[in-house]
């Protein structure tokens, strides 16, 4: 019988062994996981007695990759949609404003732009080709709409994602969207958001399991039928006759497992380490993808908010504590069922290269977001229970020339038989795209066995 040996227990490492199941339903499969649980950034925590989601609390339903997933778990009939006609705004310029039409960021409806107040002036369009190389999201966006557009659109909604700047990110991998409306993003925007209307069954942008998103990873797992060992980090990968030979566990208690296949599934630093004697090139080239990190603030106040949609995002230039917040019971009609009479909603802070967040305690980050709140929509029920999750090193930045990046990783890994990586660290972050990148990886796997 074959053994699959998949390191790491998050989205991707589970969506690997399930894939293994559906396409070699005989093959013994084994997810080591470091942590004392599988889920990765997908986790649930009690607050004020109602479990919420503390990471992430949605995918993208209009990519089909994190539906069939949950439908291949036994969630399908749980997959709920945001309220509808409940909007998000951008708190920007002394007020929350709704978000208008966008893609990725670039305006689509330039009478909704003008309605919202979000940019001091109308954006002039300077058309320009799309360049042959990679450039930065900033570079791209101002020369061709102007800085408000980027500062104050661009920004916060691929600030939400990566946790970046886009001075840093690569127009290629975080944005292929934006590249794609060239060369006049404004006309292009334009000609998308009708494209879209001529889609009437495209359904619901956003999707997530009733009950929470931290239902997903135990449920893929269970479907799996993998062995799943928490508790268990892999210290080192070697080859062993024709497979492999895993050490795991603590220093003091190791233990080893041997395996035909294996897929790594660790975030960028780790994989790193596993494969520097076994593909230098992909070390080095995951070694250089920097991780930034965020926390949220998951708040539960006693009593209903009114006038609020289902939340906003901050751009950077407005020198907030808070970069985002989700009015989770607003956008959820499940969690609205859950607290009546209450409001639940979270908070993120966090951008890569920026340090406060270490100095802060947990209290501190409450009170920065409540007071950051306050500011923004005005007076606040009283808290009832707060809980932060603070997610280190948890956002892969895409850099200008990531892709490339990650071309040398997987020229490198192709060339060691057996062995294939994945997650979030390559060619996308969300549930979705991690998804796709997990089967891909176990396709070209075994196919090569």
């Amino acid at each position: 019988m074959t053994r699959v040996a998949v390191v790491g227990g998050g989205i991707a490492g589970l969506a690997a062994a399930l894939r293994v199941r559906e396409l070699a339903p005989d093959a013994e499969v084994v997810v080591l996981e470091a942590t004392d649980r599988v889920g990765g950034k997908l986790r649930q925590q009690e607050v004020a007695g109602l479990t919420i989601d503390v990471g992430a609390e949605a995918m993208l339903a209009r990519r089909p990759e994190g539906v069939a997933l949950a439908h291949a778990a036994g969630l399908g009939d749980e997959l709920v949609h945001p309220a509808a006609g409940v909007g998000a705004g951008i708190w920007t310029r002394g007020a929350v404003r709704p978000l208008p039409p966008t893609v990725q960021g670039i305006p689509s409806d330039l009478e909704a732009l003008a309605a919202s107040g979000i940019l001091a002036e109308a954006p002039v369009s300077h058309p320009a080709p799309a360049p042959a190389d990679d450039v930065s999201v900033a570079e791209f966006v101002t020369e061709r709409v102007g800085q408000d557009v980027l500062d104050r659109l661009v920004e916060p909604l691929l600030g939400g994602v990566y946790a970046g700047r886009p001075e840093r990110l690569s127009l290629q991998a975080a944005a292929p969207q934006v590249a794609a409306l060239a060369p006049d993003l404004l006309a292009g925007a334009a000609a998308a958001r009708e494209r879209t209307y001529q889609q009437p069954d495209a359904g619901p942008v956003f999707a997530c399991v009733r009950g929470g998103m931290g239902r997903l990873p135990g449920a893929v797992a269970a479907a799996s039928g993998a062995q799943v060992r928490t508790g268990a980090p892999v210290r080192d990968l070697v080859r062993h006759g024709d497979g492999w030979r895993l050490t795991i566990g603590p220093a003091h208690d190791l233990d080893e497992l041997d395996a035909d296949l294996v897929v790594v599934a660790t975030p960028g630093a780790a994989t790193s380490r596993l494969l520097a004697e076994l593909a230098p090139e992909a070390a080095f080239a995951l070694a250089d993808v920097e991780y930034g990190s965020m926390a949220i603030a998951s708040l539960v106040l006693d009593g209903e908010v009114e006038g609020v949609g289902t939340g906003f995002l901050v751009p950077a230039v407005e020198g907030t504590a808070i970069k985002a917040s989700t009015f989770s019971s607003h956008k959820w009609p499940w969690v609205a069922e859950m607290a009546p009479g209450r409001t639940v909603l979270r908070t993120s802070m966090g951008r890569v290269g920026d340090s406060t967040l270490l100095g802060l305690t947990d209290g501190q980050v409450v009170e920065r977001s409540l007071a950051d709140l306050t500011a923004a929509v005005g007076p606040l029920p009283p808290l009832l229970d707060a809980h932060v999750q603070r997610w280190g090193s948890a956002l892969p930045q895409y850099d200008v020339g990531h892709l490339a990046r990650v071309d040398v990783v997987e020229r490198s890994v192709a060339e060691v038989a057996g062995l294939e990586v994945c997650g979030a660290a390559y060619r996308g972050i969300g549930i979705p795209a991690v998804v796709a990148n997990a089967h891909a990886a176990v396709d070209r796997l075994l196919a090569t066995a």
